[in-house]
């Protein structure tokens, strides 16, 4: 069985990711990884800019978003950038210090960002305080009635921490629409881009 549960043989043309050296990537590609904590790589090579997606996803349009942020990843362009998914309440310390860029993607909860996204904001924010400064990142926020508070939230928190946010972020209410997906694809790709500038 394939070591990824999907259900197929690792060695059959039907599964969706392969396994090389310990990285989960598409098959068709090689530049994003997730899963388990078993698949991270270890130690970061420093001329390879990574960029660390960090979601609560718990909802079909939340899923969408998610979706839509690693289709802008996959460009030719951008394929010189390492993109890491973690969800957030599996996301450590050590993810966020060896990423040089952010994505954040959450739901709005009761006018605030969801539990997961608090807690691991809880856990990275004092030890990464000093070492993350500067760097860039990028947002989506999807609410059923209102987001501006859960922006709000999260916006307070990077600005304690110093990071620098380098596209507009992207909010969606309801239903995701295509103009909202391809916001959020486009936002991506422009957070993902910041970090070839030299």
């Amino acid at each position: 069985m394939c070591q990824h549960d999907c259900n197929n043989d690792s060695r059959d043309a039907g599964c969706h990711l392969s396994c090389r050296n310990g990285i989960l990537r598409p098959a068709n590609r090689g530049k994003w990884h997730s899963g388990s904590r078993e698949t991270r790589v270890v130690g970061k090579s420093d001329d390879v800019p990574r960029l660390l997606v960090v979601h609560h996803t718990p909802s079909p349009p939340l899923q969408d978003l998610l979706e839509a942020a690693r289709a802008g990843l996959d460009q030719p362009e951008l394929a010189a950038v390492e993109v890491v998914v973690r969800p957030a309440l599996g996301t450590s310390i050590v993810d966020v210090l060896e990423a040089d860029g952010y994505l954040l993607g959450t739901p709005a909860n009761f006018g605030y960002m969801s539990g997961a996204l608090k807690h691991f904001f809880d856990t990275v924010y004092y030890p990464c305080l000093e070492a993350t400064q500067g760097r860039p990142y990028g947002m989506w926020v999807h609410g059923n009635n209102d987001v501006d508070g859960a922006v709000a939230s999260v916006e307070r928190l990077v600005k304690g921490l110093g990071w620098q946010r380098v596209a507009e972020t992207v909010t969606s209410i309801g239903p995701t629409t295509v103009e909202v997906r391809d916001a959020c694809a486009e936002m991506a790709a422009t957070v993902a881009a910041n970090l070839l500038v030299e």
